[in-house]
């Protein structure tokens, strides 16, 4: 069962899915972390979505290059008060060499998190 909160929560981000007009980028640390919430809260039906959204290429898993390795351990030290896990470092890191702000989660430290130090993610849903 879900309780009104988290009702809301897929509400807002089915809402927040639908406008976003390109295709999204994850890395496989992400997918796997998505993959085992949604078995906890629904089962395969919602891990088959995410499969499908795979398919239809509305997202596209980035793999970890060895350059991105290093960077992603800094970030995880200098995070470490936050436990940044691997999976956030794999994203900060990502859309540092991407160039990319926008990030579509509902993990609350991507509101610390900076790029290059400096530069806060644009959140959504928010």
């Amino acid at each position: 069962m879900i309780d009104k909160g988290q009702g809301d929560t897929q509400v807002k981000c089915v809402q927040t899915y639908k406008t976003l007009t390109g295709s999204m980028l994850t890395r496989w640390p992400c997918f796997t972390e998505a993959m085992y919430f949604l078995s906890e809260l629904r089962g395969w039906s919602a891990q088959a979505i995410l499969w499908e959204l795979l398919n239809r290429k509305a997202l596209y898993l980035h793999a970890v290059n060895e350059a991105e390795c290093q960077p992603m351990k800094v970030l995880m030290e200098k995070y470490q008060d936050l436990s940044m896990d691997l999976a956030d470092a794999s994203l900060v890191a990502v859309a540092e060499s991407q160039k990319i702000k926008r990030i579509f989660t509902l993990d609350s430290d991507f509101y610390v998190y900076r790029l290059y130090d400096k530069d806060a993610f644009e959140v959504i849903p928010g």
